[in-house]
């Protein structure tokens, strides 16, 4: 062979290793941390939408994870009606994607067509002029999520505004019963009869719910984030009795605040914060029902925090209703023993956890002195520092100071167990936004 023609092969080896490398790197960068889905195929092609853009990460901007079968949908589900879930994110992005969930439906969950928007305004079904968009599975309209299963659609280009809130909208044609929905959301959202999915106005939903309904997270790809911070709780951080449409829950106040000051230049990670409490959730046991509803927080933590995408850090509030809700006395070591197999779990995967104190439950019915020297034990340990990687005093910044056993009445919503307004926003005003940094320990 001469040196030319040498020269030549060479250059034609080095092109098509570099087309490959283009191929590969493409390929990957369209599905960064998307994960296997379902589709169906055959079904009508998708309104065009420009490509989603390629810079910033994915993270989480809102989530709620599933709780249980909708009562009253067991048969017929949502059929022949649209599902309008209103969310408010905590920060923007260029593209969004969603997950829907069929984790307690019986049957397969056929969705024909679904669609993103911004919303026109507050407690409004209407969408901003121009910025309703198809989403797509696997690149059709038409999806079908097994029993048991969840879906993450394709990205679509959408531009997100941080702390704006966004309709998904979802239709279905079949019986699909019972619905997955996460209940008390503390947000309106709504249903109509019909395929409404690409409606702007709004005017055919008729049913306003305070629940939503198949959808799980939003993702968003965005340059105003690194990494997702989950809020992995119960009631308490599900925002119970908190006021509706107001986003008063303690992670919406505390991505609030990591916003501002980073907005005022303070060196901190930049990180969004989404929520995945439960109402009634515990650390070690499950609910009632087939699938098991309202999933141990040992259960669910995998899928509401391992799974999300770019999670750098979990903030863990959970046990109080392992107190609650145990016949007799608790056993302090077991709920610990829960405890730090979370912690574990998030080690496992480079994720640092901030665990919270149990906050007081005084003066509440059903409340024993038993029942308050396990809290107290719980909390103990939690603050010897031999559970999480950084300690949030939730319990020492709510307690009242002449009755450490109850909530202070300015923070109390009036049950003696969850906050009012007030008190979730000193929750996120007394997390050390300096537990952001850094990664998790090696060890404990």
């Amino acid at each position: 062979m001469t040196r030319r023609h040498g020269h030549a092969l060479l250059a034609a080896i080095v092109a098509v290793i570099v087309a490959l490398s283009t191929a590969i790197y493409v390929s990957v960068a369209a599905d960064n941390g998307t994960r296997d889905r379902t589709s169906l195929s055959g079904s009508r092609p998708a309104h065009p939408s420009a490509a989603p853009a390629s810079a910033g990460v994915w993270v989480g901007t809102w989530s709620a994870s599933p709780v249980g079968a909708e009562p009253g949908t067991a048969t017929e589900g949502m059929t022949g009606r649209s599902v309008r879930n209103v969310v408010h994110v905590g920060v923007g992005g260029t593209s969004a994607r969603i997950t829907l969930s069929n984790l307690y439906g019986r049957t397969a969950l056929t969705i024909t067509h679904a669609s993103i928007a911004l919303a026109a305004g507050s407690e409004t079904p209407a969408a901003r002029a121009g910025t309703m968009r198809v989403l797509t599975f696997d690149g059709s309209s038409t999806v079908v999520v097994a029993a048991g299963a969840q879906i993450l659609s394709d990205a679509v280009a959408l531009a997100v505004p941080a702390g704006g809130d966004v309709l998904v909208t979802t239709y279905s044609p079949s019986l699909s019963g019972p619905v997955t929905y996460h209940p008390t959301a503390r947000q309106t959202s709504y249903a109509g009869e019909g395929d409404l999915t690409e409606d702007e106005t709004g005017a055919g939903y008729t049913e306003q719910v305070d629940r939503w309904r198949y959808l799980t997270a939003l993702d968003v790809l965005s340059e105003q984030a690194d990494g997702t911070v989950v809020a992995f709780g119960d009631s308490l951080t599900d925002g119970k009795d908190s006021t509706a449409n107001a986003n008063a829950r303690w992670p919406d106040y505390l991505n609030r605040r990591l916003r501002t000051v980073l907005a005022a230049g303070r060196h901190l990670p930049r990180y969004s914060v989404v929520n995945a409490g439960i109402g009634g959730n515990r650390v070690l046991a499950d609910a009632r029902g087939r699938p098991l509803e309202n999933q141990a927080g040992i259960r669910r933590f995998t899928r509401d925090v391992l799974d999300r995408p770019n999670v750098k850090v979990v903030v863990i509030d959970l046990g109080i209703n392992d107190i609650l809700r145990t016949p007799g006395t608790a056993d302090p070591q077991k709920i610990l023993t829960g405890l730090r197999d979370l912690v574990r779990q998030a080690h496992a995967r480079g994720i640092k956890v901030v665990g919270a104190t149990l906050m007081p439950v005084g003066h509440r019915s059903g409340w024993t002195e038993a029942r308050e020297g396990v809290r107290q034990a719980i909390n103990a340990e939690i603050r010897s520092g031999k559970v999480y990687d950084a300690v949030v005093d939730f319990d020492k910044a709510l307690r009242d100071p002449y009755d450490p056993s109850r909530l202070r009445a300015m923070y109390d919503s009036g049950d003696r167990l969850h906050p009012n307004d007030k008190g979730y926003e000193r929750m996120a005003d007394v997390f050390d936004l300096e537990y952001l940094k850094g990664s998790a320990a090696a060890r404990l």
